[in-house]
């Protein structure tokens, strides 16, 4: 197990100098003057100036480059060019939404899936397979943005049971609080999670059947086993394999993909602040949430290697 953690380990730090290079790449190398994008076309020349030496783009790329990566090494990042404070803060501020709306999304996704997976497969073939088959087709059919927007008529037009949008923080003091705030994301979390629990149920419900017809889940139902013991003891176990790498890919999509849902429930997550940073050009923000965002990718990548090879110790040998 150590030396193919040690392999996955510089795997995952290779990954990320990769990432770090292409992102400073298509941010700060491509053809274009970022100072004349933030400034406009009608920026005089001395204005233009002093934002070239603001960003730093008077100095040598591989020296921007490594004061970049240094300055995310020892925690210090740069100035917002729209906010006026380190994009550290920013990032941390909006993670606060984004990272709690992510998780609960994410359990969601794993309870809802993992029933209905099993259930259709322990059930192949019949009502109940068939009828899972069709919601998960529905769910991944409906669009984020729209299953939002039903969910706030029903829940906050209709019953009026929470707000249309908005979030309160998670502290009193503020005017928020813990309840508040996870009554703030509940919506938002089932909207993110319908599309993927559909996904992630038809990947269960397709691994659990191919355990099912293992060999040794055959001899087990021959030596007295029911379907059931059968399915805790030993198909579910070996099943979460598939199950394990789909919901991994799909935790780093819902971090990086809640700007739509943001929007609508105007809520000030991570997705917000990209979409912001575009229309005040405040590419110093965009690098750094990309940046961001491409690790969260390469670490919950690097946990799924982790734990697939936990539960299936061969893996360890390849």
């Amino acid at each position: 197990m150590g030396l193919f953690l040690l392999r996955r380990l510089g795997t995952f730090l290779a990954t990320l100098a990769v990432a770090s290079v292409v992102v400073f790449a298509v941010l700060e190398l491509l053809p274009g003057n970022a100072a004349q994008v933030i400034l406009g076309e009608s920026a005089t020349p001395e204005s233009l100036a002093e934002m070239e030496a603001r960003l730093g783009l008077d100095r040598p790329a591989p020296e921007r480059y490594a004061q970049w990566v240094g300055g995310w090494l020892r925690g210090e990042t740069a100035t917002s060019i729209s906010y006026g404070v380190p994009t550290s803060e920013l990032i941390a501020q909006r993670l606060e939404v984004t990272l709690p709306l992510a998780l609960i999304a994410m359990l969601i996704t794993v309870v809802v899936a993992l029933v209905l997976g099993v259930y259709a497969a322990a059930r192949h073939n019949r009502l109940g397979d068939v009828g899972v088959m069709a919601a998960s087709q529905l769910g991944i059919a409906i669009p984020n943005f729209w299953f939002a927007i039903l969910l706030i008529l029903l829940f906050a037009v209709h019953l009026q049971w929470v707000d249309a949008g908005g979030f309160p923080g998670w502290r009193e003091d503020d005017g928020g609080g813990l309840w508040l705030g996870l009554r703030a994301l509940i919506l938002p979390a089932i909207a993110l999670a319908v599309v993927q629990a559909a996904i992630l149920a038809r990947v269960t419900r397709s691994a659990v059947l191919d355990v099912l017809r293992e060999d040794f889940v055959r001899t087990a139902r021959a030596k007295g086993l029911t379907q059931r013991q059968a399915l805790t003891r030993h198909v579910l176990r070996n099943a979460m394999i598939p199950v394990l790498t789909v919901g991994g890919l799909q935790f780093a999509n819902l971090v990086t993909g809640t700007i739509v849902v943001e929007s609508v429930f105007v809520l000030p997550g991570i997705g917000r602040l990209v979409f912001q940073a575009i229309a005040n050009r405040d590419l110093l923000v965009v690098r750094d949430v990309v940046m961001l965002l491409a690790a969260l990718v390469v670490v919950v990548n690097f946990v799924v290697d982790v734990l697939v090879a936990w539960i299936d110790p061969r893996i360890r040998h390849h």
